[in-house]
């Protein structure tokens, strides 16, 4: 216990290190690998830990032990990474049903300094699995509940509902005047929940749509406009 309260977690660029790929959707059932890679001098220990998790509407994660309904094997649990070398993990996974998701997390520890405080430092890199039917979410299963824009903030806030039971995944939003545009990048719409999300636009010009490219359909939705 004393040595979990004198770890640091950290985020992934502060150390180089790095986890491919950090998100990969299977079929209902994954039979896979990741890489880890230490571009440190020194050996690393790694130990793995897989969780379930939740997402917020407004995208917040909460994570909890993994599902008795998920049935994940990996080759390992624990290894240590020699200096400038990469690791490769193997693993399937299948669940009771699917959709379903779960995240590995690489717990990096040994590195050769302690924070100003004196504090361990321990890295943490995800590697996110969807177990995914085949089928998917179809353009009447999606609609977009809020399409709204406030000058004061100059932020569009979009929310986004999932209406059926399958997993979805917007791959880009794209907020649009007669002559500006920009780019959001895209973002999961999991079964019967909403997701919303924040855009800026800084234009003076407001914007008038948005448009929502999934895999085999485009959801396009006038901007109201409030605060001016």
């Amino acid at each position: 216990m004393g040595c979990a309260l004198g770890l640091l977690f950290v985020a992934a660029p502060a150390l180089a290190q790095t986890v491919r790929p950090v998100i990969f959707e299977y079929g209902e059932k994954a039979r896979g690998r990741f890489e880890l890679v230490n571009d440190t001098l020194e050996p690393l220990n790694v130990v793995l830990d897989a969780r379930s998790f939740t997402v917020s509407d407004t995208g917040e994660m909460s994570y909890r032990p993994l599902d008795p309904s998920i049935h994940l094997k990996l080759s390992t649990m624990s290894f240590r990474i020699p200096p400038q070398q990469s690791y490769l993990v193997f693993y399937e996974a299948w669940a009771d049903k699917a959709p379903a998701w779960f995240v590995i997390y690489s717990n990096f520890t040994g590195y050769g300094f302690k924070t100003a405080e004196g504090m361990n430092i321990r890295l943490q890199l995800p590697h996110t699995v969807y177990l995914l039917p085949k089928q998917r979410v179809k353009k009447a299963d999606v609609a977009v509940r809020q399409a709204a824009y406030t000058a004061a903030s100059k932020r569009v806030v979009l929310r986004v509902e999932n209406l059926s039971s399958e997993f979805g995944r917007c791959l880009g939003a794209e907020i649009s005047s007669r002559r500006n545009k920009v780019t959001h990048n895209g973002f999961p719409v999991f079964p019967e929940r909403q997701r919303e999300v924040e855009v800026a636009w800084e234009s003076s010009e407001p914007p008038e749509k948005v448009v929502l490219r999934f895999a085999n359909f485009t959801l396009e939705e006038r901007i109201t406009t409030a605060g001016q």
